[in-house]
């Protein structure tokens, strides 16, 4: 059948009027192929717009190849000279190109639930009943709590039936803004370069809770290994340097025979001083990098804030290099400390 979004003639833009049903079938299409973070609304808003010009720059562009391995296919294979720019404008053109893709039995879609609260329940369930985690379970689930909100299924509202696993969308090619260059998917937001995932990747790891979180925690346990106490600014976290030296790792105050040994993280940054960070303030003392508002953090300050340098242990510094270096990660540390001493679902899973 035919989307109603490819009708001869239809135009639909930011600020448009259109049929809500017509809208949110467009939108539904561009979640199912990963363009579109979240939302069925039926409003041609602005992440509709983004998703829309995600998908123009990869019928233009997306060879298939990615820094992780390649795609199933190539998107620009589905373009046949229909598309020629990026507007942020579905055209007939553009419409006929999507609804291609949707139909073709090639394109892997992403998987939705019919059921997303339970399906969440016992993706939880499953993550908090893994055997053996390469990072501490407490430290792991604050970050899943910043990454997704420790939800595999986006949950539907009366207004929004958005059902579809969640997705986390990246675009940090700073000459090509408009290009998706990384998707996090699921609870875990197992990251992949290449898009389309393949049919066999949707279906063992992006789908499967356990192994999507397992790579999470096999990250943070690599960040720590090899990028907190290291032999350049590209292998270390400086702030750890600045404030507790060169002094070897610390996995946790407690011994590996102590039944807390990495269990209660919680406690740790319950019990660890606090103190405020001022808007524009250093990131560690004697930095010239200040905590200013960024694209993806627009908090200022911090305030009653865990101090990460007595809390005992370097996952706190292992926390900010899992989201890489620069402002936006001492964000991210600030914000994944904070969620370990005040997020009620956390505190409601950890001791």
């Amino acid at each position: 059948m035919t989307a109603r979004y490819r009708q001869a003639g239809l135009t639909l833009a930011r600020g448009t009027r259109a049929p809500r049903a017509v809208v949110q079938e467009l939108q539904r299409d561009l979640r199912r192929l990963g363009y579109l973070r979240a939302g069925l609304d039926g409003v041609f808003g602005q992440e509709t717009e983004r998703a829309v010009r995600a998908l123009q720059a990869d019928l233009l562009t997306n060879d298939g190849q990615g820094s992780d391995g390649k795609a199933p296919l190539a998107v620009t294979a589905f373009n046949r000279g229909r598309v020629r720019g990026i507007s942020g404008v579905l055209d007939e053109p553009l419409g006929a190109c999507l609804d291609d893709l949707v139909n073709d039995p090639a394109v892997p879609q992403l998987p939705r639930s019919d059921d997303p609260l339970g399906s969440n329940r016992e993706a939880l369930a499953a993550v908090l009943g893994m055997q053996a985690c390469p990072a501490p379970v407490p430290f792991l689930l604050a970050i899943l709590q910043q990454e997704s909100s420790l939800l595999h299924f986006r949950v539907p509202t009366q207004a929004d039936p958005d059902d579809f696993i969640v997705v986390g969308l990246d675009r940090n090619d700073r000459a090509n803004p408009d290009r998706v260059t990384s998707r996090g998917y699921g609870v875990g937001q197992f990251t992949l370069f290449h898009h389309p995932p393949s049919a066999a990747e949707v279906a063992a790891v992006v789908l499967d809770p356990v192994r999507n979180v397992e790579r999470a925690g096999r990250e943070l346990r690599e960040k720590f290994d090899r990028f907190v106490v290291g032999t350049s600014s590209g292998t270390r976290a400086d702030d750890r340097i600045a404030e507790i030296g060169t002094v070897a790792l610390r996995e946790c105050r407690y011994d590996p025979g102590d039944r807390r040994f990495q269990r209660d993280c919680r406690q740790c940054v319950l019990s660890a001083p606090r103190h405020s960070i001022a808007p524009g303030a250093a990131v560690f003392p004697g930095a010239t990098v200040r905590l200013d508002p960024t694209a993806y953090h627009g908090q200022r300050e911090y305030r009653d804030l865990p101090d990460r340098t007595a809390i005992g242990c370097d996952w706190p510094y292992a926390v900010r290099r899992y989201n890489g270096g620069g402002v936006n990660s001492y964000h991210y540390q600030a914000q994944v400390l904070s969620r370990l001493t005040r997020d009620p679902l956390l505190a409601s899973l950890l001791p």
